[in-house]
């Protein structure tokens, strides 16, 4: 009997010591996982939205050379060489085409027959003016003949110099069938090929000055008082993901052949025109003068483009939740000011956003505030 009643202590007993042993290990495990947890938090840093006092107004604008030329001829001829391509760097004076001139070539000989002609009978007439000047002072010869002689001359002497004149004219137009580049720079278009005809003002080939970029913006009416030429402006181009200040060096007064937009010119530093190309867009932000209606950017809520998230078509902000791990929201955005982007809905005034971090951040990842 005695020995029945040991046995079922111990069967009482077995399973009480497995469940405490049991409870010990999920406990130390717990510990162990918190402990890891807490030792692989990602580190972030942690901002809330800027504010910035004063009214901005947003532009779009686009790279350009500050200066372009489109190289056409004066005359008509087939192009017989064609010396350069797309992407080509010329050099100021480097030849760049070169159109058909045997017709020009005829008439710049007719010409220098005409005055090889008109300067004989020039020569002629002056001798006989000569002559006949002495013999009017010795009064041999009539004043009536003196006339005759000098009308001659001085007929000869100016069909000689139309006869030049039309040579200089004729190789003008000889030079129009070579054509150099003005200044240097890279060719960025070709529009035509050797073997084509080339009429008048028709464009050959297009050279931007290279180095020399700007940008070009147009402001719409509403807003064109709020500038003034030498402002300083922020300009971010997010192909490049490239933000730096520029200034404003033109305004252009007239909007009647740009359909009510006024184009503004905003010069680049020299420092930040590396990695540009012409034709690049770009969103410039410049400091109004006066108050306008609506809402002012010192009431907008602003967030670093670095700190959104994209996903598909949808735009986040990662935020801590109140388990210190990260929490992606999403938010909705409004105008871009620089390198700065308005949140519209999704995140507060004084919410706390992750700015940045030292690891990968997603969902409920754990993280810590870098101190």
């Amino acid at each position: 009997m005695t020995m029945t009643i040991k046995k079922q202590k111990t069967a009482i007993l077995l399973p009480v010591f497995a469940l405490a042993m049991l409870t010990a290990c999920s406990s130390n495990e717990k510990k162990d996982e918190t402990l890891v947890n807490k030792d692989s938090a990602i580190t972030v840093t942690v901002a809330t939205p800027g504010m910035n006092e004063g009214n901005t107004i947003s532009i779009s604008g686009q790279v350009e050379a500050s200066q372009t030329a489109n190289i056409s001829t004066r005359v008509m001829g087939y192009i017989t060489k064609l010396t350069v391509k797309v992407g080509d760097h010329v050099k100021a004076g480097q030849l760049i085409a070169s159109i058909s001139n045997t017709d020009i070539v005829a008439k710049r000989s007719q010409a220098d027959a005409m005055i090889a002609e008109a300067e004989a009978a020039m020569k002629s007439a002056q001798k006989d003016y000569e002559r006949f000047t002495i013999l009017y002072k010795q009064q041999s010869a009539s004043a009536k003949e003196l006339d005759n002689i000098t009308l001659q001359y001085n007929a000869m002497k100016a069909k000689t110099e139309a006869a030049r004149q039309m040579r200089n004219e004729i190789n003008a137009m000889l030079a129009y069938t070579s054509l150099t580049a003005p200044f240097a720079g890279i060719v960025t278009q070709k529009l035509a090929d050797a073997g084509n005809m080339a009429s008048p003002g028709m464009p050959i080939v297009t050279i931007e000055q290279s180095g020399t970029y700007q940008l070009s913006a147009a402001v719409p009416e509403t807003d064109i008082k709020q500038i003034k030429l030498g402002e300083a402006v922020t300009v971010t181009i997010k192909s490049i993901n490239k933000t730096f200040k520029g200034k404003i060096s033109q305004i252009n007064e007239s909007s009647q052949f740009t359909g009510g937009q006024y184009l503004v010119k905003i010069s680049i530093p020299e420092n930040e025109k590396k990695g540009l190309y012409a034709g690049m867009y770009a969103n410039i932000s410049v400091l109004s003068l006066q108050k306008t209606e609506g809402t002012t950017i010192s009431e907008a809520v602003l967030v670093p483009l670095s700190a959104i998230v994209n996903k598909d078509q949808l735009t986040g902000i990662y935020t801590i939740s109140s388990n210190n791990t990260a929490l992606l929201r999403w938010v909705r955005l409004g105008k871009t000011y620089g390198d700065k982007v308005e949140v519209i809905s999704g995140l507060g005034k004084n919410e706390p956003y992750i700015l940045s971090a030292e690891g990968k951040l997603y969902n409920s990842v754990p993280v810590k505030e870098k101190k």
